[in-house]
């Protein structure tokens, strides 16, 4: 850990942005059906959008995030994130205009799109490599967590009022409170040659020299999504599990994906420079047991598979592309990362109506069979990314 006069309270107050920030978009989502009530009149895809409208905002925002590393501080950038954040997402619940609604929508995204790289770029910039490994694994544990309390939290205020279902973005307070406290003002743009060469290659030469790493988060992104995006759908079909186990079924996924990432240390203890196969063996394993077995002991055993992937797989990618940019990696590669897992979230359901469109809507169990094909390129591709001797 670099020197702090705070210490476990600086590291703390960085995990608490992981919290925020996965499911940002989706943490209303139990929400949908009562506020598609109320905007009865509306268009349906403005209100889907109101789930994807802040994936899209948090994309654009990676991409000119360097250069307001280079005008704020730290913690200038973080209070401007989690205010967007929190103020954006509460106000939603305040209109009854879908424009404004998505406008609001739009500033979650922004907010979320710097907190993003700062929630693991922070731990690269004031944490030894020694450390990274645990604090990426804690920090990909508090994504989940984040997840599984918001969606819990929308769930039951939605039940009150489709605009207190918003108040779940109150949630950011605990980081504010935490980061105005303990988190230093520090510029955390890089003078020596590693920033340099990377702000005289510009976007596309950062892209370029870690490719492996983002294509890498956007395969994993993109096949787990299609697990939120169709199981509900999917198992109602197959007609063996009752509806109300469904619901139970996908928030325990999500916790297992919590405890991938507390054990995702002690996994790479034990595989070393096989970690990079993990998620991906355990996706296609997870897809061929929900395609191919069903029942009660597929899903069950398929969703395990599917939780851990996620849970494991995003930390090992980002300690990796960390410890490989050093300490520039808030500024270079975690944008680039971030926005490739939001823009993951966004396009996943695209590639699905594709792929609807050419096989039908017939195909038994067709989006888990897309997952599996995902699966083996994420397999493969997963070969490309360095360990060991080749990483340094």
């Amino acid at each position: 850990m670099k020197q702090s006069a705070h210490g476990k309270s600086l590291t703390v107050s960085i995990l608490s942005l992981s919290l925020l920030t996965v499911m940002a978009g989706a943490a209303v989502a139990p929400a949908l059906g009562v506020i598609q009530a109320h905007f009865s009149s509306s268009n349906q895809l403005f209100i889907q959008m109101i789930i994807s409208v802040p994936a899209l905002f948090i994309v654009i925002t990676n991409f000119i995030f360097p250069r307001l590393c280079r005008v704020f501080g730290a913690k200038t950038l973080v209070m401007i994130g989690l205010l967007l954040y929190t103020v954006g997402g509460c106000a939603a619940g305040l209109f009854d205009n879908i424009f404004v609604v998505l406008i609001m929508r739009a500033f979650v995204g922004i907010g979320v799109g710097i907190i993003m790289p700062l929630s693991t770029g922070l731990l690269s910039y004031y944490c030894s490599p020694e450390e990274q490994a645990g604090l990426m694994g804690y920090s990909s544990a508090m994504n989940q967590m984040g997840g599984v309390v918001a969606t819990l939290l929308s769930g039951l205020l939605a039940n009150i009022s489709w605009r207190v279902s918003f108040l779940v973005y109150l949630m950011g307070l605990i980081s504010i409170v935490l980061c105005l406290i303990y988190l230093p003002n520090d510029k955390i743009t890089q003078e020596g040659p590693a920033e340099k060469e990377s702000a005289k290659e510009g976007t596309a030469g950062i892209f370029r020299a870690n490719i492996v790493y983002i294509l890498a988060m956007f395969l994993l992104m993109s096949i787990f999504f299609i697990y939120p995006a169709n199981f509900a759908m999917e198992t109602a079909a197959e007609g063996i599990i009752p509806q109300n186990y469904i619901a139970v079924i996908m928030a325990s996924m999500d916790f297992i994906a919590f405890l991938g990432g507390l054990l995702f240390v002690s996994a790479k203890k034990v595989l070393g420079g096989n970690t990079k196969f993990l998620a991906p063996v355990c996706f296609l394993a997870g897809y061929l047991l929900l395609a191919a077995a069903g029942g009660w002991a597929g899903t069950l055993i398929g969703s395990v598979f599917i939780g851990f992937a996620n849970g494991a797989g995003i930390p090992f990618i980002m300690t990796e592309a960390s410890m490989k940019a050093g300490k520039a990696a808030a500024t270079t590669v975690m944008p680039l990362i971030s926005a490739a897992l939001y823009l993951a979230q966004f396009v996943s359901p695209v590639l699905m109506s594709i792929v609807r469109t050419i096989f039908g809507e017939g195909a038994a169990h067709l989006p888990y069979w897309f997952a599996v094909v995902l699966a083996v390129w994420f397999v493969l591709w997963s070969s490309l990314i360095p360990t060991g001797k080749e990483e340094r």
